[in-house]
């Protein structure tokens, strides 16, 4: 039986760490003070621990340092990595290994940001660590982002301290258990203190770890709302990735990407850039999976996630992961970075649901104070028709049965455009299903592939993903990479 795990308070683990005569390291912090170093000074025994503490606060200095910032900002994950790469390099050089045969060199840097006077904006850091588990053996980085809640500075300084020891406490005693150590984050901090929306763990030691798993593991243990990866599996903080930019999203199970979803994409994407407000060189596509679409069958079926990352990831894309089942959330969560238009791809069937007022019963404004969430923002739903099975009906804007009550607002909105059809669609798969495809290919027949671009069924068989138990070796396709082929595919014009 497993015994619950103690957590010690943060005084408790920068002394355990303070009594290990083999752990040695830097200090650098910049903009909530030295928090994190200042529990190692008060637990005592930190001369063993502590090779330099530094906080250069002036640009000036900062720059001389580090290096400029090309962008101008100085709370990115950019400035931690060069703090963390000088200061442990620096270990390295000043620190002879004859003279240290059994030292752990690290180095901790953050780079914090607090609430403001006026509280208009809010608090966040990079937080990172570089550090090895033996003298001699490559060093590991593990990085992450945090936004800060409480409405005090002093209050977010001391969660930096805390959130930092933590860090390094979990990098040297759980690095083996990387859940654990993505939960100890936490330890003597609750949700309403801070957000954990971003973290990576890379190096010797995480060779096993799939961070794309990490990302999940935020949203479900509920330490974020909405995470982001990139097509090449790496963790990203989400205003690097939505910053100013033109979103266009499009929700689904992707169990598998199907021909519908590469044509709403193509079409839907098409049809954004040739709206006014809209930069075509300027766009962010996402597919978005939510955490309840993930545990519709029960708990999260981790493979069965990387399955659907793997497909994405393979095509070229960068994925949403969140716990947002309402689209007005969503897009509350899209307006954070960006005041600029965004789009969603959504089926006519799915609009049927965002006029059910069920949905909105938790709210006191219902589902007016919903719409206002959404259509008070620069949002433009487009719309792809769907075929109803059993009466063959095409429901496009003009024919989706929307509910008398709710027809005046659903026509407002069409006459103001902010509901547009996708007309140019292929009718040829409007009567494909991902969960159809899913079947197929669990029981083994052959039909699946047609349901599929050439480049998802590739994909599919070479990694034997979704239960697929074909000899990929013999059917393995050569030819077109499956990222470019779908890069093709969604760029075409209509």
């Amino acid at each position: 039986m497993d015994l619950e795990r103690v957590i010690l308070s943060a005084k408790q683990k920068a002394l355990r760490i303070n009594l290990n005569l083999d752990l040695y390291g830097t200090f650098a912090e910049i903009g909530a003070g030295q928090e994190v170093v200042r529990h190692f000074f008060r637990a005592g025994g930190a001369s063993g621990t502590i090779a330099k503490a530094i906080s250069a606060y002036d640009k000036d200095f900062s720059d001389a340092i580090y290096g400029k910032e090309a962008k101008g900002r100085y709370v990115c994950e950019a400035r931690m990595d060069k703090m963390l790469d000088y200061e442990y390099n620096l270990m390295e050089e000043r620190l002879h290994r004859e003279d240290h045969p059994t030292k752990q060199y690290f180095a901790f840097a953050d780079t914090v940001a607090t609430i403001n006077y006026h509280k208009t904006i809010q608090g966040h850091g990079w937080f990172g660590i570089k550090f090895q588990t033996a003298a001699h053996k490559a060093p590991n980085t593990i990085v992450l982002h945090a936004r800060f809640h409480e409405q005090d500075a002093l209050l977010q300084q001391m969660t930096t301290g805390v959130l930092g020891v933590n860090l390094i406490y979990g990098a040297f005693f759980f690095y083996k258990r990387p859940k654990e150590l993505l939960q100890s984050l936490y330890d003597n901090l609750d949700r309403d203190q801070l957000e954990i929306d971003m973290i990576q763990m890379n190096g010797p030691d995480f060779e096993h770890v799939d961070n794309r798993l990490l990302s999940l593991q935020l949203v479900k243990q509920g330490m974020t709302d909405a995470v982001i990866f990139s097509p090449d599996g790496r963790n990203l903080q989400a205003a690097d990735v939505l910053y100013k930019k033109n979103i266009l999203a499009i929700r689904g199970s992707f169990r598998p990407v199907t021909k519908v979803n590469i044509d709403m994409i193509a079409k839907g994407l098409a049809m954004f850039k040739q709206e006014s407000k809209v930069d075509p060189d300027n766009i962010q596509v996402l597919f978005e999976i939510t955490l309840n679409n993930l545990s519709a069958e029960g708990d999260i079926d981790e493979q069965d996630f990387l399955d659907r990352a793997d497909v994405l990831c393979s095509i070229g894309q960068t994925v949403l992961i969140s716990n947002y089942q309402k689209y007005y959330k969503l897009v509350e969560f899209f307006s954070r970075h960006t005041k600029k238009r965004m789009g969603v791809i959504m089926g006519a069937a799915t609009i049927v649901e965002i006029f059910n007022e069920k949905y909105y019963r938790d709210l006191n404004g219902g589902i007016l104070e919903a719409f206002g969430i959404l259509f008070s923002r620069d949002l433009k739903i487009l719309l792809y028709p769907w075929k109803e099975e059993t009466t063959g009906e095409l429901w496009n804007s003009e024919t989706t049965p929307i509910h008398p009550r709710l027809k005046p607002l659903y026509e407002y909105l069409l006459f103001n455009k902010r509901i547009a059809d996708i007309s140019d669609y292929d009718p040829n798969v409007l009567s494909i299903f991902s969960k159809e495809a899913l079947t197929s290919i669990r029981k083994g027949e052959d039909h699946w592939v047609d349901m599929v671009p050439d480049f998802v069924d590739q994909v599919i068989k070479e990694k034997c993903l979704f239960g697929f138990c074909g000899t990929s070796k013999s059917d393995k396709r050569k030819g077109e990479d499956p990222a470019a082929a779908a890069a093709r595919a969604i760029e075409q014009k209509p």
